[in-house]
């Protein structure tokens, strides 16, 4: 009699769990992700675009495991400064630096290897100079030559410092460090524009 009634008060308790979890999702409403979002395309599309309309090329070199890149993906391209500058002035590439396919750049083909106890995508590590570090970000100019690597997490501030760094084509006559006392003394970060 004792199992009956626990059996019953336990399967009682779990219908009530249920119909208490779906009144909740009845009274939440799904809300579209409403923040603008940097229109990622693949480095095929941005070459294909850039011979029509030549524009720079900013790749983000990720990996599935960097948790770094998970954040800079959440918050640092995802503030609407960053976004709006970046899908204005490049196209955008998203690079899993460990994919397994054959990408044909610059007529040559570049696949997947082994670099140590991992598999990197050749052209990964010929941009990022063999430093297989993440978050990396590579800015291509209009002839799809490299102009920079830069290794690592970039708050929102630290980022538009360097994207309009390359954008602007001020890296052709200004050492970065002029250039970085010039943009402080302005006083100009994404949370004032």
């Amino acid at each position: 009699m004792r199992k009956v009634s626990f059996i019953l008060s336990l399967l009682f308790s779990i219908l009530l769990q249920q119909s208490l979890h779906a009144q909740l999702q009845a009274r939440t409403p799904v809300q579209p992700d409403t923040m603008p979002q940097i229109e990622w395309i693949t480095l095929e599309e941005a070459l294909t675009k850039s011979v029509e309309e030549p524009k720079k090329i900013m790749l983000d070199f990720y990996t599935e495991w960097c948790r770094w890149c998970e954040r800079m993906d959440k918050t640092t391209f995802r503030h609407p400064a960053i976004v709006s500058f970046i899908n204005e002035n490049f196209y955008p590439v998203k690079f899993d630096a460990e994919r397994n396919d054959i990408i044909v750049f610059q007529e040559k083909k570049y696949a997947q290897r082994r670099a140590g106890k991992r598999a990197y995508h050749e052209l990964a590590i010929e941009m990022l100079r063999g430093r297989m570090s993440f978050p990396s970000v590579v800015f291509l100019d209009e002839s799809t030559e490299i102009i920079q690597c830069l290794v690592g997490f970039k708050t929102p501030d630290q980022l538009m410092q360097l994207v309009k760094y390359f954008a602007e084509d001020h890296y052709k006559e200004t050492p970065w460090t002029s250039y970085c006392k010039r943009f402080q003394a302005k006083g100009v970060f994404v949370d004032e524009e």
